[in-house]
């Protein structure tokens, strides 16, 4: 069930996600999803959880054998080409919090912080920067990949192009990070 509705959610916006439109998708009335989810918001939960989970094994997997700017990019890439085919469930992420340590969104999320944390052993960063550099990479990671779903690049520049040098610009940053600043 859920992940029919992170399919559909990545269809017609997490936005427009209903229970009516799961249940018409996956040919069952609506009361008979409250045996497997309870309720919108719970479904809601559910995607998260499993988009997180999805976006951990992109990047980890992309990034796994790599070091430095290559892990950089490997990992920013998968982020992206996830955001990009995912923007349903991906949207399901943001905003939303574990309930506690057994959620299994908090795991998933551990998980994808662990793959970006990797990369960032690449990169000579002293212990205390490194949340630091996990937002700054969040935030670029996030703020290209959702700016480039929601069609908000319309000017001439090609974004593969920007994108690449978005993350030369980071490489860039994390280098010159003075360890123990």
């Amino acid at each position: 069930m859920v992940a029919a509705g992170a399919a559909l959610a990545d269809e017609v916006g997490l936005a427009h996600l209903t229970m009516g439109l799961l249940a018409e998708r996956v040919g069952v009335r609506t009361p008979s999803l409250y045996k497997h989810v309870g309720g919108l918001d719970d479904l809601n939960r559910r995607i998260a959880a499993l988009a997180l989970s999805q976006a951990a094994d992109a990047v980890g997997g992309a990034a796994q054998g790599y070091a430095g700017r290559d892990a950089l990019v490997a990992a920013a890439s998968a982020f992206r080409a996830f955001v990009l085919e995912h923007p349903g469930r991906y949207a399901a992420t943001i905003g939303v919090e574990p309930t506690g340590p057994d959620d299994p969104m908090a795991a998933a999320a551990q998980r994808l912080l662990g793959a970006f944390s990797a990369v960032l052993r690449g990169y000579d960063i002293a212990e205390p920067d490194v949340d630091h550099a996990l937002r700054m990479l969040r935030s670029l990671c996030h703020g290209f990949a959702t700016l480039q779903v929601a069609n908000g690049f319309q000017w001439s520049a090609d974004i593969d192009e920007s994108f690449d040098w978005l993350i030369a610009f980071a490489d860039r940053g994390l280098r010159a990070v003075e360890p123990g600043r």
